[in-house]
């Protein structure tokens, strides 16, 4: 038997033991503890690393670009400054051709517009500054257009100062409406139209440098920034550039642009109107031109998000970007999203009128032809063929011209109104009984009808008055009046098998009334009718 001595070390050695192996369990915790607490921080430190180096890439890149443009500018200054000279030389010889030409023409200025051709009419008006004719003479000849903008360029030329004679032109409507009697047509298109042709009648002489460099005289240049300053008030006090019309804020980027009066602290406004009227053609140069290249990529990928895929495509082409933004994906996708929108517009309104579902058909077509022109110029052809879009074209068009024959047709023939032309039997009988009515004196009832009279009818000799089918009618039939004789108020139909019924039996007196030879004498009795019946009318004698 054990000594209680060694009972207790061996309760104290299993103790030790147990303690042992709790302390290696704590100690295997904490390392495990430790090796998830490293792996996160080797994981955070591994994404910091890359997130910085992906930084210095952009960074670099952007330095790089910077430097670059820095580069291209500076030698576009040296050259500038090197080639003022020769663009003073050249300004100066072109006054002398226009004080010459002037001297020449004398009064060919005088020239009636009616009778001068649109590029007389214009060269004339700008040798003589004639602002306000100009801009009239404009406005008169917008089915025009085309012979406008080419014209306009070249006439232009022909002022002494083209950027004045521009901005009193349009000075009237833009940047606010001035005139005196307001005229609810917009004129917003005219000061677009000259303010573009502006663009090379201002442009440097220097065949280098052309428009990069616009001949606007620092007076009339404050003279632009100050119309734009208006511009802008103006529409914040409309609430914002947003709810302009489109005609309006396209003026004024092309103002701006024209007269190179772009502002840095104003891009960000440029950029609003550029993405909230991206659909206009002009749009993606105006950005450019306003100092928005560098903006381009996002600017793109707004449109993208808004759904105006077709717009970005031409955003892309015009900044050089189709590589980073493929054309036909976006067109495609376009296309998917322009025909949900037909099918939800044709699903969720009333179609009791066709009108929705017209209106459906003419967005599909519209975004169909809308692709085929860009595919068209944009030359992607071989990437993107046009013969299922055109397949696609011609079915909605066909569509189109079938629902239209159907309603057509069905409000042709649909409803039934009164009959107003007299049909003749289908076995070449006479004249309905409507004709006896009109033979009358008393074709028309008034508002205080007189006493009924009965007139017999040339078409039939009438049965007696104990007869129970009354063919006697009353004059001043609904069909022929204003108003109908209390006695009828609907027209009487006659059941078949009643009229089938009519035997002999009836007698047929004689009519009161003499009848041409060509009734065949109906006077006569029972003899004038080959199967000794009274003719059976249609019904629709009576309709």
């Amino acid at each position: 038997m054990a000594s209680p001595a060694a009972e207790g070390e061996a309760v104290t050695a299993g103790d030790a033991v147990s303690a042992g192996f709790a302390e290696l369990e704590r100690q295997q915790q904490l390392l495990a503890s430790c090796t998830r607490l490293y792996r996160q921080l080797e994981e955070h430190f591994s994404s910091l690393e890359r997130g910085l180096a992906a930084r210095s890439d952009s960074l670099r890149h952007k330095r790089r670009a910077a430097e670059a443009r820095v580069s291209r500018a500076l030698d576009e200054l040296r050259r500038r400054e090197l080639s003022i000279d020769g663009s003073v030389s050249r300004a100066l010889d072109h006054l002398d051709e226009l004080a010459a030409s002037a001297g020449g023409e004398g009064g060919a200025g005088s020239i009636p517009h009616e009778a001068a051709s649109v590029a007389e009419s214009l060269r004339a008006l700008c040798a003589r500054m004639d602002s306000a004719a100009f801009f009239g003479f404009v406005v008169a000849r917008r089915k025009e257009v085309d012979a406008l903008r080419v014209e306009m360029p070249p006439a232009l030329k022909c002022c002494v100062d083209p950027a004045k004679f521009v901005m009193d032109a349009v000075a009237d409507v833009f940047p606010v409406d001035r005139r005196e009697v307001k005229n609810p047509t917009d004129l917003a298109w005219a000061c677009v139209l000259i303010l573009e042709a502006a663009v090379p009648a201002l442009a440097d002489p220097d065949p280098e440098i052309g428009a990069a460099r616009p001949l606007v005289p620092r007076a009339e240049r404050e003279r632009a920034r100050e119309m734009a300053r208006e511009w802008k008030e103006a529409a914040e006090r409309k609430g914002g550039v947003e709810w302009t019309k489109p005609p309006d804020a396209h003026a004024f980027l092309q103002h701006v642009a024209t007269f190179a009066v772009a502002e840095r602290e104003d891009r960000g406004l440029y950029r609003r109107i550029v993405v909230s009227f991206s659909w206009r053609r002009q749009m993606p140069r105006l950005a450019l031109t306003l100092g928005l290249e560098e903006e381009m990529a996002d600017i793109i990928e707004e449109l993208i998000a808004k759904g105006q895929q077709l717009d970005a495509v031409n955003f892309a082409y015009e900044a050089g970007l189709q590589e980073k933004f493929l054309p036909v994906p976006l067109l495609k996708s376009y296309l998917e999203d322009s025909k949900k929108t037909s099918s939800t517009i044709s699903d969720n309104s009333s179609t009791s009128s066709g009108q929705s579902g017209s209106n459906a058909n003419k967005k599909e077509q519209s975004a169909l032809r809308a692709v085929i022109k860009c595919i068209e110029d944009r030359k992607l052809e071989a990437e993107f063929p046009l013969e299922d879009l055109q397949k696609q074209l011609e079915e909605l068009e066909r569509a189109k011209t079938e629902k239209k024959k159907a309603t057509s047709s069905a409000s042709s023939g649909g409803s039934s109104g009164p009959a107003t032309k007299r049909i003749r039997a289908s076995n070449g009988g006479p004249m309905p009984p409507a004709k006896a009515g009109r033979l009358t004196s008393n074709a028309c009832v008034s508002s205080t009808p007189a006493a009924t009279t009965f007139v017999r009818s040339p078409s039939h000799t009438s049965y007696t008055t104990a007869s129970p089918y009354p063919y006697d009618r009353p004059v001043g039939h609904g069909v022929y009046c204003n108003q109908s004789p209390p006695a009828f108020r609907e027209p009487y139909v006659y059941p078949a098998k009643e009229v089938a019924n009519v035997g002999l039996g009836l007698p047929y007196p004689s009519s009161p009334m003499s009848y041409p030879p060509a009734y065949g004498g109906y006077n006569n009795g029972l003899g004038a009718y080959n199967n000794g019946l009274a003719p059976a009318f249609r019904q629709a004698y009576y309709r």
